[in-house]
């Protein structure tokens, strides 16, 4: 965030350096408040390239074996452009490489995701998917395997067949 903001106020003062030596070489004949409506412009320009490009820079960042799996575009009458070109403000990974399941339960898989959001830290949470059920539970709270592989203090919910990170699970 605060490299997002000097790289903001990089760009103000970049924008306003290019209309101060534009007026310089048409003799002075641009008017004065050029100058800070170019500044301010740049700011903005800067502010919503850092909001489209964020999920980008993050995804190539993301280690070997986490893969995304739901993203959710963000849309704000603040921000008219975005009608009609939404950005990502938040997506969900699951970590496909640690992906574990029990010999005696193949259809079920257990796998870490990962929350990510623009201007949140990321959340990781253990999650148990059922791929034959369409269901899954969240194992936050203390849950217990037993030796046949089961978990006692599943709360298990079910899931449309058609859930992208459903299916990015039984996929791992």
């Amino acid at each position: 965030m605060f490299v997002e903001l000097i790289a903001t106020i990089v760009a103000g003062i970049a924008c306003a350096g290019l209309v101060m030596l534009l007026n310089i070489l048409t003799g002075r004949r641009l008017p004065k408040w050029m100058m800070p409506v170019a500044a301010g412009l740049g700011m903005i320009g800067m502010t919503i390239s850092n909001e489209y490009t964020w999920y980008a820079r993050t995804t190539e960042r993301l280690p070997k074996g986490l893969e995304v799996a739901m993203t959710v575009k963000e849309q704000g009458w603040l921000r008219p452009w975005t009608q009609i070109w939404p950005y990502t403000k938040r997506f969900v990974a699951v970590d496909v490489a640690t992906a574990r399941t029990h010999q005696d339960l193949p259809d079920q898989k257990l796998l870490d995701l990962y929350f990510f959001g623009r201007w949140s830290p990321v959340n990781q949470a253990p999650m148990l998917f059922d791929c034959a059920e369409a269901r899954s539970a969240l194992l936050i709270d203390g849950a217990e395997f037993g030796a046949d592989g089961t978990v006692a203090d599943a709360d298990w919910r079910a899931m449309p067949k058609d859930d992208p990170i459903l299916a990015k699970a039984c996929t791992a």
